[in-house]
This record gives C-alpha cells, sequence and structure tokens, in this order.
C-alpha cells in the first residue's frame, strides 16, 4: 500500500469527528464522508504504521442509512460531518459517543450506563434551528470578495448565501453588508498580511422576539461609511442591534475586547421556556435574557427549552438548595434553576457576563439568584 493508491473498502464504524472506519490488509482507514455501512473505492492520501487516510471516490454500495444531504455544499463547508446520515442515525450515533466516553473516561461499566441512559431526544425539524452565526469574511483566489465558511481543516472561505441551520434572516444581511463593502470599496481582512478591516459578520436572532443584532468584527478601530451600513441594515425587518467589534490582533479568536453599539439596542432579547418533559409542550413559565455580541447563548433554543427543563425535573429541587453553577455565562440555567431552589449561586471568569447575568436576574425579578467573577 502507497499514498494514492486505489482499493475497495467497508465502512464498519464511524470515529468522533463522523469519519467512517474500515480496515483493508491489517491497517485502520478514516474516510471523511463515508457512513457506516457503505462499501467504497477509496483513494489512500495518508498512510502511518497501523492505520491512514483515504478519501471516497466512489460509493460502490450505499450504506442504508445515506440519505440525499439538503445542503449542497456538505462535502465542501467544514460546518456539517454527517448530514448524509439519516436524522435517526446520528441521533444513535451521538447517543453511543456519550457512552462510549463514560465508559472509557468515566470508568462506568457498560451495564451501568445502559441502566440510566435514556434515548437521545431529537428535533422534529432538524434544520433552521441555529439562532447564532459567524460569517469570516476574505477573497476567492481570483480576488472576489467572498462570505460564508472555512471549508474542514483550512481558512478556505467556502461562499454561502444560506446555511441552512441558520435563520433565512442571515441571507438578506450578507448581501447588504457585501453591497456596502463593493459600493464603498472596504476591504476584507487578509490574515496573511494582517490587512484589511471586514473580518466577520456575527449575526444573533431571537427566536421568540424576532429580534436581530448585527455585529461587524473588524480590523480598526473605528468605521469609515458606518451611516451607510446602518442605513442599509436598519430597512431589515427585525433589526435592533448594530455593532462593531474591534479586533487588531492576528489570531484566530473572533471578538476583540471592545464593542460599540453604532445603531439600537446594544443587545436583543430573547426567552427561554419551561417545557413539560413529558411531551416537551410549553408552558407559560419563561424568561427572558438581554443577549450581548459576546454573550455565551446555547445556539439551540428549541433543544435548549428540552435540556434545561429535563435538568430541573431531575435536579429534583424541593425550594430548600443552595445550587452552585459553575462557569455560569450570563446567568440561563442560574435563572432556570432559581424558580425551583431556595438560593443559587452563579460563578464565572468573565466579569462581562457577570454583568449581563445580574442584569437578567433584575430583568425577570428574580432576587435569589447572585452572581460572582470567580475560577
Amino acid at each position: 500500500m502507497k499514498k494514492n493508491d486505489l482499493f475497495s473498502l467497508e465502512i464498519t464504524d464511524m470515529g468522533v469527528g463522523g469519519e467512517g472506519i474500515g480496515k483493508y490488509e491489517g491497517m485502520t482507514f478514516f474516510v471523511k464522508d463515508a457512513l457506516i455501512g457503505d462499501t467504497i473505492k477509496a483513494r489512500a492520501t495518508k498512510l502511518k504504521k497501523n492505520y491512514g487516510y483515504a478519501r471516497v471516490e466512489e460509493i460502490i454500495i450505499p450504506s442504508h442509512y445515506r440519505v440525499v444531504p439538503e445542503c449542497p455544499l456538505h462535502r465542501q463547508c467544514g460546518g456539517c460531518q454527517i448530514q448524509a446520515l439519516s436524522y435517526e442515525e446520528q441521533l444513535a450515533f451521538k447517543k453511543q459517543k456519550v457512552k462510549n466516553n463514560l465508559m472509557r473516561i468515566g470508568g462506568f461499566a457498560e451495564e451501568e450506563v445502559d441502566a440510566v441512559m435514556l434515548p437521545a431526544v431529537g428535533m422534529e425539524y432538524p434544520y433552521r434551528y441555529r439562532n447564532k452565526a459567524q460569517f469570516p469574511v476574505g477573497y476567492d483566489k481570483a480576488g472576489n470578495l467572498v462570505m460564508g465558511f472555512y471549508a474542514a481543516r483550512s481558512h478556505q472561505i467556502i461562499p454561502v448565501k444560506d446555511c441552512l441551520l441558520g435563520v433565512k434572516e442571515n441571507e438578506p444581511i450578507l448581501a447588504a453588508v457585501m453591497q456596502w463593502m463593493s459600493d464603498y470599496r472596504i476591504p476584507a481582512y487578509d490574515e496573511n498580511t494582517g490587512k484589511g478591516v471586514v473580518r466577520h459578520i456575527l449575526i444573533r436572532y431571537g427566536f421568540t422576539t424576532k429580534e436581530i443584532m448585527v455585529c461587524l468584527i473588524i480590523n480598526a478601530n473605528k468605521l469609515l461609511q458606518k451611516e451607510a451600513l446602518v442605513e442599509a441594515l436598519r430597512q431589515i425587518e427585525g433589526m435592533t442591534s448594530i455593532s462593531i467589534n474591534s479586533n487588531l490582533e492576528k489570531t484566530n479568536v473572533i471578538l476583540g475586547k471592545e464593542t460599540q453599539c453604532i445603531w439600537g439596542m446594544p443587545y436583543i432579547t430573547d426567552y427561554i421556556h419551561l417545557r413539560n418533559t413529558q411531551d416537551f409542550s410549553l408552558t407559560d413559565t419563561a424568561i427572558a435574557y438581554h443577549i450581548s455580541p459576546q454573550s455565551f447563548y446555547q445556539v439551540n433554543p428549541v433543544q435548549t427549552e428540552k435540556l434545561y427543563s429535563t435538568a430541573l425535573e431531575f435536579a429534583q429541587l424541593t425550594g430548600k438548595e443552595s445550587v452552585w453553577d459553575l462557569y455560569c455565562g450570563i446567568g440561563t440555567i442560574s435563572l432556570f434553576l432559581s424558580q425551583k431552589a431556595r438560593q443559587v449561586y452563579g460563578v464565572e471568569i468573565v466579569p462581562q457576563a457577570i454583568e449581563d447575568a445580574k442584569n437578567n436576574a433584575r430583568l425577570n425579578g428574580i432576587t435569589n439568584a447572585q452572581f460572582f467573577v470567580g475560577k
């Protein structure tokens, strides 16, 4: 076996990153875009002593778990690794990952895990659920302005106008920013030279309130022609907050330390509802949150409500307990738990997050939750 050799490979397992795994002549091969149950024609791309990597050249016999992906860019974009796997099998795959970690890292016996582990709770419609998107901005090889997502394991930007995991409101926002950059010759940031202005476009969306936030991350302390940008974006229905974030460092970290609101509110508001854990129907109980560009906030609001409601039920709080929420962020879990606990204490290393958590407690009239900066 040598690099670029073609060979037939049966995929018998899947790795933690969603890659297919198969054995050929005593070697284990990891293959991107291959699914358990596939038989493929593979081309060796990298070889080690006992294992190697390959790519799919042809699917000889497709797995019965294989489906046609909804997104035409699924093999180019680095965002979705297992979109060709049926959703039911995706849930089974993720459950198995958790089970394996509990046994391998946690040291639990398989029968112990099986005795307490429940089925994975999926979504009715596993698309259009992300309330946050971050789009890098740059140029393609021909020098054309592009916005989208990075290809897998690279910083090549795959142009994306509309991601099926994000909300449809992202598309007109990207179009407006691109038109503004073209009209006023605002250059994109070049991470190789450290020059240029616009690095990323951060968009947040309130699923309950329909409020929209746009934050441009720029390689500058001020933004030229910002009035024209505001005028274009404020026309989009639901626009609530427009800000700029300055990041002058040569780094892969997206956000810098300084954010300036240039139109509207410095935050958007959204709600997390308590759900009935029997059928996950909504109740009348909801907690409001102010979300800023830097806030940590769960990106899947539907599943967040299911997760938090289930955690609250499993905690079996009686109203007598003091609960510590470590790494509490802006207080999302803390304020949820405060409904049933005597007192909740949230601890977080980021000072701004603690200020947001305190503000969120005041917003909801919650007095039995306290927040502290610490580690």
